[in-house]
């Protein structure tokens, strides 16, 4: 074996550095903030079906657009801009995902009428529908390998940060200017995130290796380097055709192979994904219309969805503190259908505002317990290979059933079944899910992940 060949490769060294805030934390912060701004939209669909429901005099089934389109447009960008990503690189594609999102969510205030304002949320959603993935996979390529696992859950906890701001900040908007536009035009707050990643943020030095940039891939690994205060040594880069893309390249060839990997598993993962994440945008999209068809004024409705958001950062710390003990099947079979039956109980007591005040809150915190276990069961149950695209396919299937579901909801189900049976509807298919997951799938807990 050659000198040269037994030096350990660049990305070996950066995930071997020390961890230090100014450097791999900033870029946490960096990624955190994007994905707090993901929940903040996806949230803000809520918001926003009761006021325009009002100032177009939109029946359900044309209100639900609102936020179908948008999660339509997240399920497209979940999938299109892993390939981006692979031929402009992680910084630029992070970049590029939130700046569309800003620009085409202020855009949606100046929307004439629905139809536009939809097209406006269908593009908003295709941009930040690619900053997850994106944002992730940045996040754990500069994470040190012994703290990638604490810091990838940690991402979790900008999600209930994300939908809580959403709601009080359009409480506080709404209350006191009484536009719908105001809390649009607070998304011009991300497009400003991007000055940050443009001096904070590093180049991938595998995307640099791949395109036969190697002495810019040095200058980011040196730079890191020195910036820790690590101890520096030799490395080699490898050749580019040695190096993975850092994204699917083929969509199609990428599902097929996570078919055949193994059929029952990833029905399983996409199940779960739709049961799961399904109730939850359920609560996040209708909830604030309810709530004010109970009788409850627009700023208390929309402080209300805040609260229950804002519990569930609780609920990701549980999540983190009972995962390795108590399994994740475990954690799923309770949470998940207990999720769905606090929705149930919701529409049973709406007429009484402490008692469904008080649900709600029970339904923040136990979803949000589910949810984090979910992202890493289903992560977990796929070899290294097909852990990206694994989990990037089952996420994408949820946002189109989370696009797709509260149409259907309120169009069909609520109108005809009412609330509390729609809601057992969708507590049926999680249900079904967790049975499935029983007998199909295995426990992931200490499992080893090669």
């Amino acid at each position: 074996m050659s000198t040269s060949t037994a030096l350990p490769t660049g990305d070996t060294v950066v995930q071997n550095l020390p961890w230090r805030w100014g450097v791999q934390g900033k870029i946490f912060l960096i990624g955190g903030l994007g994905f707090m701004f993901d929940a903040w939209d996806v949230t803000l669909n809520g918001v926003l079906i009761p006021l325009l429901s009002a100032h177009w005099s939109l029946e359900p089934a044309q209100a639900a657009w609102i936020g179908t389109a948008n999660l339509i447009g997240m399920a497209v960008g979940a999938f299109a801009w892993g390939t981006i990503a692979d031929t402009v690189g992680r910084k630029v594609a992070f970049t590029a995902t939130l700046l569309i999102f800003s620009v085409f969510t202020v855009a949606g205030a100046l929307s004439p009428d629905i139809v536009w304002f939809c097209v406006f949320r269908f593009l908003a959603g295709f941009g930040l529908g690619g900053c997850v993935p994106v944002d992730y996979a940045l996040v754990g390529e500069f994470t040190p390998r012994r703290q990638r696992g604490r810091v990838l859950t940690a991402m979790d906890g900008w999600w209930p940060v994300g939908a809580a701001l959403c709601g009080f900040v359009s409480a506080w908007l709404v209350g006191a200017f009484a536009d719908w536009r105001l809390p649009l035009l607070v998304m011009v707050l991300p497009a400003l995130l991007v000055f940050w990643i443009r001096r904070g943020v590093p180049e991938s030095p595998l995307f640099l290796i791949r395109k036969g940039r190697g002495a810019e891939a040095r200058a980011v690994i040196d730079g890191l380097v020195e910036r820790t205060g690590a101890e520096a040594t030799e490395y080699r880069l490898p050749e580019p055709h040695d190096v993975p893309k850092l994204a699917p390249g083929s969509w199609a060839e990428q599902l097929g192979r996570v078919w055949r990997f193994n059929w029952r598993v990833t029905g399983v993962a996409w199940a779960l994904f739709f049961s799961i994440l399904l109730v939850y945008y359920l609560a996040l999209t209708w909830m604030p219309r309810i709530l004010i068809g109970a009788g409850f004024a627009e700023y208390r409705a929309f402080l209300t969805t805040a609260g229950m958001a804002a519990v569930g950062l609780l609920g990701v710390v549980v999540a983190a503190l009972i995962v390795e003990r108590v399994g994740r099947k475990w954690i799923l079979a309770v949470t998940g259908p207990l999720s769905a039956l606090t929705l149930i109980v919701v529409a049973w007591v709406i007429d009484v505002p402490a008692a469904a005040i008080g649900w709600l809150l029970a339904f923040g915190f136990v979803v949000q317990v589910a949810i984090p276990v979910l992202y890493a069961y289903v992560s977990e149950l796929y070899p290294t290979e097909l852990r990206g695209s694994g989990f990037g396919w089952a996420s994408t299937f949820s946002r189109i059933g989370a696009g797709i579901g509260p149409l259907v909801f309120a169009a069909w189900f609520w109108p005809t079944l009412g609330l509390a049976a729609s809601f057992a509807l969708t507590g049926g298919l999680v249900v079904l899910a967790v049975v499935w997951m029983a007998v199909s799938a295995p426990e992931t807990r200490q499992r080893s992940l090669s």
